[in-house]
C-alpha cells in the first residue's frame, strides 16, 4: 500500500511539472522558466466597447500576431480602472511570468511605475504616460505617437467638406463653423483638438470651433449629449477625443458630418461619417517585444510617426467626403513627411492676437510642474520632440472653450 501511495505522490508530483514552470521565473529576456517562453499583457482601462481600447487591442494582437506569440502567451486585462486595481494588476501578471507588460490609459502610469520598483526583471510600459523620463526606472517606459499629424490631416478632410457646405449654401451660419468633444482639458486633448483645428483651416480658412468636455474618457450619454449641444449652437461638422460612438450616432440623427478618432465609426454613421485618425499600436508593440526577447533595451520614451507606420487615417468614406478629398490628404501627407509641412506652424495661428515666438513647455512631467523647456524655434512649435506625450497645451484664438467644469 506505502509502495503504490509512493508511486502515486511521484506521478502527480512530474504532472504538476509544467504547470509550475509556466508561471514564473526565467530570465529578463525569457516568460518563464521554460527555455524559450515569452509572455506579454497588456492591460486595458475598458473593453472593446470603447474605441480607444479595441484600437490598442487590435494592436497588440497584430504584434501578437506578427511575432508568432500564440494566445497561451500573451494575456490582456480589460475594465482596468485608473488606480490601485491597475497596479494589483500589473503584480499579478508579473508573478504569471510575463516579462513586459504595457499599459493604455494615462491615468495608469503611477501603479505601473510602482509595480516597476518591485518587478525589476519585467518590463512594464506606459503608453500615453509621461513620467518615465524623470522616473529613474530602468525598466519603465512609456510610448505615444505623433497623432497630431493625423489629427491635422482628419482636419484637412473636415475643412474640405466644410467648403462643400459653403459652396452649396447649406452652412447654418454666415461662417463655417466645427465642434468637438473631449474629455478632459489634458494636453493630450488640447494638443488634438487644436492640430484638428489647424488642419481644417489650412483649407477653409475662415472656420472657427467650439470646444465642449464630458469629465470622462469614454460616458456614451455625455458624448452624445455633448455633440447634441454643439450640433444645436450651429455647428456644420463634429469631431471628438472621447471614445464612444455617442458623438458618431448624434451626428448620423442630426446629419451632421462627422470626423471621428481611433477607427472608424462609419457604421454608426455611413451617411455622416468622413474619416477617422488613429494611432497603429502594432509597431511599437512589435518592436518593444522584439527587444525584450532578445535581451535588449529599448527606448525609455518612444514616439512613433507616419513613417514607422504609427499614425494612420481610415478609409475615407467618398460617399460623404467632398470630391478632391483623397488628393488633398496625400498632398498634405507628403508635405508633412517631407518637413515641409509643420503642423504648429506659428505664423498660421495666433494666440490672443499675437504670434507665439517663444513658449516653455511642461516637459519634464513631475511634481514640480514647471514650464522648463523652450519648444518653439525655427517657426513652429515642436510638439513630442521633446517627450513623446503631448505638452502642447495653449489656447489659441478661433477655438472657444464652452465648458472647463466637469461638476
Amino acid at each position: 500500500m506505502k509502495k503504490k501511495l509512493i508511486a502515486l505522490l511521484v506521478c502527480l508530483t512530474m504532472a504538476m511539472i509544467p504547470v509550475l514552470a509556466s508561471c514564473g521565473g526565467g530570465s529578463s529576456s525569457g516568460g518563464g522558466s521554460d527555455e524559450g517562453e515569452f509572455k506579454v499583457a497588456l492591460i486595458c482601462l475598458h473593453d472593446e466597447n470603447s474605441t480607444y481600447d479595441l484600437n490598442f487591442i487590435n494592436g497588440f494582437k497584430e504584434a501578437m500576431g506578427n511575432l508568432g506569440i500564440d494566445e497561451d502567451h500573451y494575456m490582456i486585462k480589460t475594465g482596468v480602472p485608473e488606480g490601485q486595481e491597475c497596479y494589483d494588476a500589473a503584480a499579478e501578471l508579473a508573478d504569471a511570468g510575463c516579462k513586459l507588460i504595457f499599459s493604455d490609459s494615462f491615468g495608469h502610469q503611477d501603479y505601473m511605475l510602482q509595480a516597476a520598483t518591485e518587478f525589476p526583471d519585467v518590463q512594464f510600459v506606459s503608453c500615453t504616460g509621461d513620467k518615465a523620463l524623470v522616473a529613474n526606472q530602468d525598466n519603465y517606459h512609456n510610448a505615444f505617437a505623433a497623432i497630431y499629424d493625423g489629427r491635422y490631416l482628419a482636419g484637412v478632410a473636415a475643412g474640405m467638406k466644410l467648403n462643400e457646405l459653403k459652396e452649396a449654401g447649406k452652412l447654418k451660419g454666415d461662417t463655417p463653423k466645427m465642434g468637438y468633444v473631449g474629455a478632459f482639458t489634458y494636453a493630450e486633448v488640447i494638443s488634438g483638438y487644436t492640430s484638428f483645428y489647424l488642419g481644417a483651416k489650412s483649407v477653409c480658412p475662415d472656420v472657427t470651433m467650439d470646444v465642449t468636455f464630458t469629465g470622462s474618457w469614454y460616458d456614451e450619454t455625455a458624448e452624445k449629449e455633448g455633440a447634441n449641444k454643439l450640433i444645436q449652437g450651429g455647428c456644420d461638422l463634429i469631431s471628438q477625443h472621447a471614445d464612444s460612438f455617442g458623438a458618431p450616432t448624434a451626428c448620423e440623427t442630426a446629419g451632421v458630418p462627422n470626423v471621428s478618432y481611433n477607427g472608424s465609426t462609419k457604421e454608426a454613421g455611413p451617411n455622416t461619417y468622413i474619416i477617422s485618425s488613429k494611432i497603429n499600436w502594432s509597431p511599437f508593440f512589435e518592436y518593444a517585444a522584439k527587444a525584450v526577447q532578445n535581451g535588449e533595451a529599448f527606448d525609455t520614451n518612444w514616439t512613433g510617426t507616419i513613417d514607422t507606420g504609427s499614425v494612420e487615417l481610415t478609409e475615407l468614406n467618398t460617399d460623404v467626403a467632398a470630391e478632391g478629398t483623397a488628393e488633398k490628404l496625400e498632398e498634405v501627407k507628403a508635405a508633412l513627411v517631407a518637413g515641409n509641412t509643420h503642423v504648429f506652424d506659428t505664423s498660421t495661428f495666433t494666440v490672443e492676437g499675437k504670434t507665439l515666438d517663444s513658449y516653455k513647455a511642461d516637459v519634464e512631467a513631475d511634481d514640480k510642474y514647471e514650464h522648463e523647456t523652450e519648444v518653439v524655434s525655427d517657426g513652429y512649435f515642436h510638439e513630442s520632440e521633446f517627450r513623446s506625450a503631448p505638452y502642447f497645451d495653449i489656447q489659441i484664438d478661433g477655438i472657444n472653450l464652452l465648458d472647463t467644469n466637469f461638476g
